[in-house]
């Protein structure tokens, strides 16, 4: 009789847990909606903080200029290396400047920009306020009255937004440099005639579905940078899982845009 009762009492606690983990889950997401919602109540209403997004769009933007640049270009002239010898099997080397350009400007391009940012600017982020909440500073702004989550958090969003479109677009182009460099050691392409193939393929659609589609993942990186930094709790630990949160939840997402965009994508194409 006493082990059935602790069985009982076991799946009573279970089903428990689980109940409030779901409970928490549904918080969470609830939470989550209130606060983008208020991103966009007060972000384009007056007064607007321009040389705070400015600074912010530099701490994006040049600060990982170096990072996007050698990732860039390794991806493109890796991706090239390891193209040529399946196109070699079927005699048709002279389509590796199109394949370059459909797979870079298509997907790496935005992705690969998306994910380094993702590390790097999204960690950043939800390290930085995450150590202005437990440090109170948030709290002393708005006891000042000044509006932090505007100050902190729309200007942060705002940034990330304009500015992973331009690093995104660079990518494509020093991509298709590192391309270029590796058709031009094998097959002696001129510049000229490279870019030519390259563009050859492309449609509007491609320019525009890369430019949708680096502009939600930069609002997505900025967006979860801030959130789990701006409710970042528990001291030094929780700046840290801040940190992490942030990485791994806009990484997480970026993926589910990427699949949900190609899909509506091609549907128009």
């Amino acid at each position: 009789m006493d082990t059935v009762n602790e069985t009982s009492a076991s799946g009573n606690a279970k089903r428990s847990g689980f109940k409030y983990r779901l409970g928490v889950f549904f918080a969470d997401i609830y939470k989550i909606h209130l606060f983008i919602v208020r991103f966009f109540k007060e972000a384009f209403v007056p007064p607007f903080e321009f040389k705070e997004v400015i600074r912010q769009c530099y701490e994006v933007g040049v600060r990982s200029f170096t990072l996007i640049t050698v990732t860039g270009f390794i991806v493109g002239l890796i991706f090239t290396k390891q193209s040529r010898p399946s196109l070699a099997t079927f005699g048709a080397n002279s389509w590796l400047p199109s394949l370059v350009s459909i797979a870079i400007m298509r997907a790496l391009a935005p992705l690969v920009t998306a994910l380094i940012a993702s590390g790097k600017v999204g960690s950043s982020i939800g390290a930085e306020l995450g150590s202005m909440r437990v440090t109170e500073q948030i709290d002393a702004m708005e006891v000042s009255g000044t509006k932090p989550f505007k100050f902190l958090v729309c200007t942060r969003v705002l940034a990330t937004t304009i500015t992973i479109p331009l690093l995104a677009t660079y990518t494509a182009f020093i991509g298709l440099l590192g391309g270029y460099l590796n058709v031009s050691m094998y097959e002696g392409t001129s510049y000229t005639t490279f870019m030519q193939q390259v563009f050859q393929p492309l449609v509007y659609l491609d320019f525009t579905a890369a430019l949708i589609k680096s502009t939600v993942f930069g609002f997505t990186i900025g967006i979860v940078g801030c959130y789990q930094g701006y409710y970042s709790t528990k001291g030094t630990e929780g700046v840290g899982k801040a940190a992490n949160g942030a990485v791994v939840t806009a990484m997480f997402l970026v993926f589910i845009e990427e699949i949900v965009i190609v899909q509506i994508v091609n549907n128009f194409r």
